[in-house]
């Protein structure tokens, strides 16, 4: 089937089958509980391998085992979760295996509640657990982005041996929406790097523990390098109605879907708006919004936290433009004509 209704975790997962993953390791949390029940029904269908794990910490260390010996491994969680894989995850960076992670986040910190939030982004774009580190992290607005990002996923972690978070929330997760999926099946290639257990992969070594200072700081400067490189080779934005635009919205995930509707409206009032949709947020598209914030009159940030990704915004765009941030959290998601109000009175 080409074309069919689902909600964004199960497109997550529909992505990743068709993307060549090999194994999900899980552990059901609301609102990415839908990840694991689909991954427990379509991993085993498809000759793949499903493990619910005990807990989060298991099955995060259950994918550096499994990535180690070369497989394509995945899981999927919410905030709480996520931060129980943070060791784990600093672990994957710095012995540099590739797995592909989906935290549909939720409002925190932590319980919180179920409802959509963005608070998780520094946890992901800034590292998140110990050390000096990054994984790519991609931003689905759609159930189909959700599906593009799990296919492409594992390409990207192998070509740069590192993590990749696709960082969505509970609306992009939950709703559902037609996805027209991918037309082949991407193999799992054999890596030179990993351990399968026989005399070609003998020599071969997977660790994260550098006892000499030396040493680990090579590999240190040798991680910084390979981000340097990630940020000149797969950043990625959309620009929406941005021609000629007066006011531009930089956000990511649900609130940029409602931005674009936000500037849809403010045209109609005559004011020329648009939306910088950051797709990688790491690497963030810094020279995109640099060059931006030299042709508009305004630049707000919308998000669904206290103002993380806001402190990037700013960074970029420096002093050459004002900056204002709208947020939201607790689970509260702001109208597209909250928005345009809320602008409207800003600039009057």
């Amino acid at each position: 089937m080409s074309r069919k209704l689902m909600k964004g975790n199960e497109a997550g997962i529909y992505g990743a089958i068709l993307g060549g993953a090999t194994h999900y390791f899980g552990y059901p949390i609301t609102p990415a509980s839908e990840m694991a029940h689909a991954a427990a029904q379509y991993f085993p269908a498809c000759g793949r391998h499903f493990l619910q794990a005990e807990c989060e910490v298991a099955s995060i260390n259950m994918i550096y085992g499994a990535a180690s010996a070369g497989a394509r491994a995945m899981t999927g969680t919410s905030g709480p979760g996520l931060s129980l894989m943070a060791e784990g995850i600093s672990y994957l960076a710095a012995a540099e295996l590739p797995c592909v992670i989906t935290d549909v986040q939720r409002a925190g910190p932590g319980l919180g509640n179920i409802f959509p939030a963005q608070g998780d982004y520094n946890c992901t774009v800034k590292g998140g657990g110990h050390g000096d580190y990054h994984c790519v992290v991609l931003a689905p607005e759609s159930a189909q982005e959700m599906c593009d990002c799990a296919y492409s996923g594992f390409e990207i972690a192998e070509a740069y041996r590192s993590p990749v978070i696709i960082l969505s929330d509970a609306c992009i997760g939950q709703m559902m929406e037609p996805v027209r999926l991918p037309g082949s099946v991407r193999p799992n290639p054999v890596k030179d790097w990993a351990v399968y257990g026989d005399a070609r992969s003998r020599h071969n070594l997977v660790t994260s523990i550098f006892m000499d200072p030396v040493t680990i700081q090579e590999h240190n400067r040798k991680l910084e390098a390979k981000y340097l490189r990630m940020a000149q080779e797969i950043v990625d934005y959309e620009e929406f109605m941005l021609d000629g635009a007066e006011i531009a919205f930089v956000a990511y995930g649900i609130c940029a879907r409602i931005c674009k509707s936000t500037a849809r409206i403010l045209h109609s009032k005559g004011i020329r708006a648009g939306v910088l949709r950051p797709k990688t947020l790491f690497p963030f598209p810094a020279g995109a919004l640099r060059l931006l914030a030299g042709r508009v009159q305004r630049v707000v940030t919308v998000e669904l936290s206290s103002g993380q990704m806001h402190e990037d915004v700013r960074l970029a765009a420096g002093e050459r433009v004002p900056t204002s941030l709208y947020s939201w959290t607790g689970g509260v998601v702001p109208t597209a004509e909250e928005i345009a109000e809320r602008l409207q009175k800003e600039i009057q």
